[in-house]
């Protein structure tokens, strides 16, 4: 009898990872059709899980809202863009991308403003900090390209360029899922690649 609970219990831990997959994916189909759920036990009864098991995988909503936006991520990852394209372009890329899909960016949304809540959301605050250093980063090193390049201008600071691109595309995507009608990120982010000023004769000696 012993022994057969334990083989029980092996294929119960084997599992884990495997429902835990199907559970993101479901949570995933939901938020882009639906938009994020009001609360943990909302979610699992929209996507068929009981409370107790969706809390076995996701100690809270946080952890379980960080996690859809990761898989998602991971699921609509690209290869790395080369480095001569422009830190504007990368982000009308991502932009496109997300059109199809708004209630996924409803919960971008949703993460970046309970961000700003340290204390009641501490995981998520981590997680959209960590994404922030690591999305400028790239933009940053995509500005300092096109300035080794003469496309951009060298007295340009490309750690500022770079927040400013991204300020500028979650905002306007944000205005987009308000007001889609009356807002086209494509064409905003095209302005925006117009401002960076390329060199002139002098920066490019």
């Amino acid at each position: 009898m012993a022994n057969d609970q334990a083989e029980e219990r092996g294929r119960s831990y084997r599992k884990a990872p495997e429902r835990r997959a199907q559970i993101l994916l479901r949570a995933i189909e939901l938020f882009a059709e639906q938009g994020v759920g009001s609360s943990l036990r909302a979610i699992g009864a929209a996507i068929g899980v009981s409370h107790a098991a969706l809390r076995y995988y996701f100690a809270s909503r946080d952890e379980l809202l960080v996690a859809v936006y990761r898989e998602h991520e991971g699921m609509v990852h690209e290869p790395s863009d080369a480095a001569d394209v422009s830190a504007v372009s990368v982000m009308e890329k991502s932009a496109e991308r997300n059109r199809a899909i708004p209630g996924l960016v409803e919960l971008y949304a949703t993460l970046t403003t309970d961000a700003l809540q340290e204390h009641h959301h501490p995981i998520t605050r981590d997680f959209i900090q960590e994404r922030f250093r690591r999305v400028r980063a790239d933009l940053a090193e995509r500005v300092r390209a096109g300035q080794r390049s003469g496309s951009i201008a060298a007295d340009i600071d490309a750690d500022d360029a770079a927040a400013l691109v991204a300020a500028a595309s979650d905002g306007l995507q944000l205005q987009w899922l308000l007001s889609p009608v009356d807002v086209d990120v494509h064409r905003s982010l095209a302005i925006l690649e117009r401002l960076l000023p390329p060199a002139g004769p002098a920066l490019m000696r």
